[in-house]
């Protein structure tokens, strides 16, 4: 009962995250446009601040995903568990850094509206910096992080055997290409919110929701889950 209660919670994790990603990049739409500069002035700072709630609970849920899913996978090869732990919580370090140039674009925003033209214009370089210190940490995070994290443990599952292998092997095909994805996106072939990156990184949320629905109704594969625990394995 108590696996398929971390099953459950695990695969809810995976949901929220999804969501609440989706829901951060939206609602941060005033901070990320070219008129960043009138987010408070037109009234969207509660909006913004909402993106950021919801990217604060990304974090939690990508951390809790890991610490959910580590104690399983690790029964099978320590290491690479240990790596998948790592990079998750890379990928949760650069979303965190996100966060911090969201706020700081939202506080920028304030002072332009009561800045004089002079220091308004002295603005514009550090509103500009800040926009692509968050699209880096996005490419870096949810793409390039997300990518390796995702084939370590989807690997780890397919080898343990606790989810369908076919879930499995999606889950590292998608992991490839959100990977590729952000490495596009790294050397300017495709933008970070071009069509074709939407349609080459989408798969790996597909799979995400795949598991997680796998997880709540399933949970771990019992047999296979014991036999990592016997002492021979």
């Amino acid at each position: 009962m108590r696996d398929k209660r971390n099953a459950r919670i695990l695969g809810i994790f995976y949901i929220i995250a999804a969501l609440s990603s989706i829901i951060a990049v939206v609602l941060y739409g005033p901070v990320l446009s070219e008129q960043w500069q009138m987010a408070v002035a037109n009234g969207s700072e509660t909006k913004v601040l909402i993106g950021v709630l919801n990217d604060l609970l990304l974090v939690v849920t990508a951390v809790g995903t890991s610490i959910m899913l580590f104690p399983y996978v690790r029964l099978w090869n320590e290491h690479l568990a240990l790596g998948y732990l790592c990079f998750r919580f890379m990928e949760a370090v650069f979303i965190a850094i996100g966060i911090l140039s969201i706020l700081g674009l939202l506080r920028l925003s304030t002072y332009y509206s009561t800045a004089s033209l002079a220091n308004a214009a002295s603005l514009e370089p550090i509103g500009l910096l800040l926009q692509d210190i968050y699209r880096w940490t996005a490419m870096l995070g949810p793409n390039l992080m997300l990518g390796i994290n995702t084939s370590l443990y989807s690997y780890l599952l397919y080898r343990t055997g606790y989810v369908p292998k076919p879930i499995a092997i999606f889950g590292m095909l998608t992991a490839v290409m959100v990977f590729v994805a952000g490495l596009l996106q790294m050397f300017g072939i495709i933008g970070p919110y071009s069509a074709v990156k939407g349609l080459v990184a989408l798969p790996v949320g597909v799979y995400e929701m795949t598991l997680a629905v796998w997880l709540i109704v399933k949970g771990f594969h019992r047999d296979n889950l014991q036999k990592m625990r016997s002492p021979a394995a």
